[in-house]
């Protein structure tokens, strides 16, 4: 029996109707998919609260109050990447979680990775 739940409380109130709209998107295969040029990845990032491209990954940090807020995050970040089966490189600390996604498959960046920076953008308290 597949249990539906999901961890994930919706903050639209405090987003932007782009944002929503990648997060509302579900991953695809990529076979056959271009990396997305850097252009591209600039446009879509200012619709993408909080994320970064360096070094050839998008990539945002969360902090929290406490580790146990951290391991909650982490958790429903696992969530989403188990859902989308497209899972990003986490980086865990005492009150501070990173985030870091690229498409390896393609080498570089996709609508996979925004799609995904954009739900966990959307988990409650992760402003």
């Amino acid at each position: 029996m597949k249990i539906k739940y999901s961890p994930l409380k919706l903050r639209r109130e405090n987003r932007s109707a782009s944002e929503a709209e990648w997060a509302e998107k579900k991953c695809i295969s990529l076979k056959g998919v271009k990396p997305k040029k850097k252009s591209e990845i600039r446009e879509v990032l200012r619709k993408l609260s909080g994320w970064h491209y360096i070094k050839g990954e998008i990539v945002k940090t969360f902090k929290f109050a406490d580790y146990y807020e951290t391991v909650a995050f982490l958790n429903a970040v696992a969530w989403i990447a188990n859902q989308e089966n497209h899972h990003p490189e986490i980086e865990l600390s005492y009150k501070t979680c990173v985030i870091r996604y690229s498409t390896h498959s393609i080498g570089g960046i996709s609508d996979n990775d925004f799609i995904c920076a954009a739900e966990i953008n959307f988990l409650n308290g992760t402003e």
